[in-house]
């Protein structure tokens, strides 16, 4: 009983955080039309793909207060127009940024993630999930390094 709680403990202290971050920050068209339930009903021989250049970024060290910039560069490898329709961050200190107009296939496209590390102290991997309208929906890359006192 008690590992139960723990564990419900664990998941509203996630939630909670994740609560700030429902929404990146979206520039360019926002009158996308995908959908999560559409991207999963895509067709694998069709989709579009999210090949990233990386899909984690190590920032090294920085001082508690400083913020720090990523830009996730990646290509639509897929046979049709791929649509970023979401990108949530795992906590609110983290920012992800993304253009909503449509990537043809071949073209690149990117995502620009920042940090934002007051309040922070120690090791930090922060996570943005991707939902795009691709094979598998959602794509993840990391943003992690070490933030210590001023």
């Amino acid at each position: 009983m008690r590992n139960f709680i723990v564990v419900l403990c664990l998941a509203g202290a996630l939630a909670a955080c994740n609560q700030s971050t429902k929404t990146a920050n979206v520039t360019g068209n926002s009158d996308s039309t995908a959908t999560t339930h559409e991207a999963a009903s895509v067709d694998s021989a069709s989709a579009p793909a999210m090949q990233f250049q990386k899909t984690a970024y190590d920032f090294g060290k920085i001082k508690t207060g400083d913020k720090v910039s990523y830009t996730f560069k990646f290509t639509n490898t897929g046979k049709s127009p791929l649509i970023i329709s979401d990108a949530v961050a795992s906590c609110g200190c983290t920012k992800p940024e993304f253009d909503a107009k449509p990537i043809a296939p071949g073209q690149d496209g990117e995502i620009k993630v920042t940090f934002n590390s007051a309040g922070k102290d120690g090791l930090q991997d922060k996570m943005v999930t991707i939902t795009a309208n691709t094979f598998h929906p959602q794509n993840v890359v990391h943003l992690t390094g070490e933030v210590t006192k001023k």
